[in-house]
């Protein structure tokens, strides 16, 4: 059974961000949709995210290292039972157990009941004769789900409409500062169970954008001004995830400059949202002949790469 921190390649000591840096930097590698050529990369990339749900999970990653469960976030059941032991995808037959899925069972109550920790009585469950109660019956197992979602979507947390195994739909709601290898959990959308339905697992792909780009909650945009609206200053329509605003330009300005346009980026978990930064790109027209007659008379005399050292 694969050793989820190996899957992440992470030490046992590892914290959740280095948990979820490496989750996402393999997520981003091993994603199906970069990968339709290659079926390997879609079962490690399964791996992956069932790695990250161990151990991005406080109970089930203290239950993994106490060997509770294994790397599939099954139960690891002591000292084997019936020959063999069990594993969760097993099914047995009356009096039994029936799968675990991916729901951990109560140990407590399973070694009260191997070493008669409560109650008297022997039978009453699958260890009958040792006494104490049996296990809980076990959820169904969880469905994993993948969910692309576009870039400007998940900025602004637009409602998102998934189909689910058994055919129905339902729309989900984007959690604040979703991005990709983001997690959700419907409870109650797996596959059912003795103890009831398993939970359903999405995984969010934050789609890239033509010319948004992702700075944490900021949102960073190069915008191409012209000549005379950088020398003049003007008002120019600048685009945002929540639609065009109008943006003032101060005159004199320079390529490079950076304009931040509050409020216009990324929801954030502390709450709000990030900020747009727009960058001033100053456009001039090629073999412009006007603008070339224009300058042939002035020079800019001033040392303007002394900084560099040159």
């Amino acid at each position: 059974m694969a050793d989820p921190y190996s899957t992440l390649g992470v030490a046992k000591t590892a914290s959740e961000a280095d948990i979820k840096s490496a989750y996402r930097k393999l997520a981003k590698e091993l994603h199906p949709d970069k990968n339709k050529d290659n079926p390997k990369a879609s079962e490690k990339f399964s791996d992956v995210t069932k790695a990250y749900d161990i151990l991005s999970d406080k109970t089930k990653r203290a239950q993994y290292d106490r060997g509770e469960i294994d790397g599939e976030g099954n139960p690891a059941m002591p000292f084997g039972y019936g020959g063999g032991g069990f594993r969760g995808d097993q099914r047995s037959g009356p009096g039994g157990f029936s799968g675990f899925g991916n729901e951990s069972a109560d140990f407590g109550d399973i070694f009260e009941g191997l070493f008669g920790g409560r109650g008297g009585g022997g039978g009453g469950g699958p260890f009958g004769g040792f006494g104490g109660r049996s296990a809980p019956p076990p959820k169904g197992a969880n469905v994993a789900y993948r969910l692309a979602v576009s870039f400007i979507d998940a900025a602004t947390q637009a409602p998102q409409r998934i189909t689910l195994a058994d055919g129905g739909t339902i729309d989900l709601k984007l959690p604040a500062g979703v991005e990709t290898g983001t997690q959700m959990r419907l409870g109650g959308k797996g596959q059912p169970g003795p103890g009831g339905n398993g939970d359903g697992i999405v995984t969010i792909t934050v789609k890239d954008h033509p010319f948004f780009e992702r700075d944490g909650a900021n949102i960073r945009l190069d915008l191409p001004v012209t000549l005379n609206e950088a020398v003049r200053g003007a008002k120019v329509k600048v685009p945002t995830v929540d639609g065009p605003v109008m943006l003032s330009i101060p005159a004199g300005s320079s390529s490079g400059k950076v304009m931040r346009l509050k409020g216009k980026g990324f929801s954030q978990k502390s709450g709000g949202r990030g900020d747009q930064l727009v960058r001033l790109m100053v456009d001039l027209p090629p073999d412009d002949e006007a603008l070339v007659a224009l300058l042939s008379d002035w020079t800019d005399k001033r040392a303007v790469r002394a900084e560099l050292g040159v």
